[in-house]
């Protein structure tokens, strides 16, 4: 699946000319968050360079969206999605689970 349809699935917001102008980077924004679509049939290796430009584009694009890194990868015919954030937002997003 393309990072269109990707978005389109999770009711994202497609960024205009993602990652080829200077503003407006990463695929889409969904719920705060500014998200990178990656598809990897095998799996991939996630480096501090590969999270640092996740984190840049998001900062670049809207300081006030959460960078997060959409990983679709494929075992047995079947999607696997993940979504790697940082911790600090994990613990936020547990916090306003456990006091709501």
């Amino acid at each position: 699946m393309s990072e269109r349809g990707e978005a389109k699935m999770d009711g994202a917001s497609l960024q205009k000319n993602s990652g080829r102008g200077d503003y407006e980077k990463g695929d889409a924004k969904w719920r705060g968050f500014l998200v990178d679509y990656k598809e990897y049939p095998k799996g991939i290796r996630i480096t501090p360079e590969m999270w640092a430009k996740v984190c840049t584009d998001a900062m670049r694009t809207d300081r006030s969206t959460s960078p997060v890194l959409k990983v679709i990868m494929e075992a047995g015919g079947k999607k696997i999605r993940l979504a790697i954030i940082e911790w600090e937002v994990l613990e936020e997003l547990t916090d306003v689970r456990d006091n709501g």
